[in-house]
C-alpha cells in the first residue's frame, strides 16, 4: 500500500520473468501440442510419454538441471553465445520456468485438440484448406482448452520457488522473486511481511486467472 520501491522491484521482476517464460512456453507448446494431437508418426508415443513426464516433473529437479547446464563447468556455461544466460540472472530463471510450464501448455493443448470432432478436420480439408489452415481452424475450435493450457502454465511458474531459488540465487535487487522473498522473510521471522507478500502473490494469480476466465467466457459466448 505504501508502494515500497524494493517490493515494487520484486513484483516487477516476478511478472517480467514469469511473463516471458509463459510467452516462450506458449509459442513452443501450442504448436507442438497441436502437432501431436493431429498427426500420427513414428516416435509420437515416446514424445507424449516424455511430455507427460514433464508435466509432473519436480521443479527443483528442473532447477538442478538448468544449474548444471549453465554453470561454468557445464556444457552451456562454457559457451559465449549471447542467447545463453549466466547463472543467478533473470535469464536463467526464465529458462527454468519455461521448462516447467512448457509441458503443461503442450499437454493440455494436445488433449484439447484431440477432443475436437474429427469430422471438422475432414470438412475443412474438403473445402481445400492447407495443413496450416486446418490446424488453425481446429485450434480455434479447441480454444477453451488452449486457454486452460495457458492458465495451467502460468499457475505452475508464478508460484514456483525451488527452481528460481536454485538458478537465481534470490539476490536482492537482482533476482529476488515474490516466492523467494516469502521464503526469506519467513526464515528471518518476519511473518507479517511474508504474509503481505503472499497476499500480493495471490492477488496477481487471481487477477491473471480472472482475465483468462473472461477470455474463456467470451469464446463460449461466441
Amino acid at each position: 500500500m505504501t508502494l515500497d520501491p524494493a517490493l515494487l522491484q520484486v513484483v516487477s521482476l516476478s511478472l517480467r520473468v514469469s511473463g516471458i517464460a509463459l510467452l516462450f512456453s506458449t509459442v513452443i507448446g501450442i504448436p507442438l501440442g497441436a502437432m501431436l494431437g493431429l498427426n500420427r508418426f513414428r516416435g509420437r508415443r515416446l514424445i507424449i510419454a516424455l511430455l507427460y513426464t514433464g508435466m509432473g516433473f519436480p521443479p527443483v529437479v528442473v532447477g538442478l538441471f538448468v544449474y548444471l547446464m549453465l554453470s561454468r563447468s557445464g556444457p552451456l556455461g562454457q559457451m559465449t553465445a549471447p542467447v545463453i544466460p549466466d547463472l543467478f540472472t533473470p535469464g536463467a530463471m526464465v529458462v527454468a520456468q519455461t521448462i516447467i510450464s512448457f509441458p503443461l501448455v503442450a499437454g493440455f493443448t494436445m488433449a484439447a485438440v484431440m477432443g475436437v470432432d474429427p469430422g471438422l478436420r475432414r470438412q475443412v480439408q474438403a473445402l481445400g484448406a492447407t495443413p496450416w489452415q486446418t490446424t488453425l481452424a481446429i485450434l480455434v475450435e479447441a480454444r477453451i482448452g488452449v486457454i486452460v493450457s495457458i492458465i495451467a502454465g502460468f499457475g505452475s511458474i508464478i508460484s514456483e520457488v525451488g527452481a528460481v531459488m536454485m538458478v537465481g540465487g534470490n539476490i536482492e535487487g537482482s533476482t529476488r522473486m515474490l516466492t523467494t522473498a516469502i521464503v526469506l522473510e519467513t526464515r528471518k521471522g518476519n511473518f507479517d511481511l511474508a504474509m503481505a507478500i503472499g497476499v500480493i502473490l495471490l492477488a496477481i494469480s487471481f487477477a491473471a486467472n480472472l482475465l483468462m476466465q473472461r477470455l474463456q467466457g467470451r469464446t463460449v459466448d461466441k
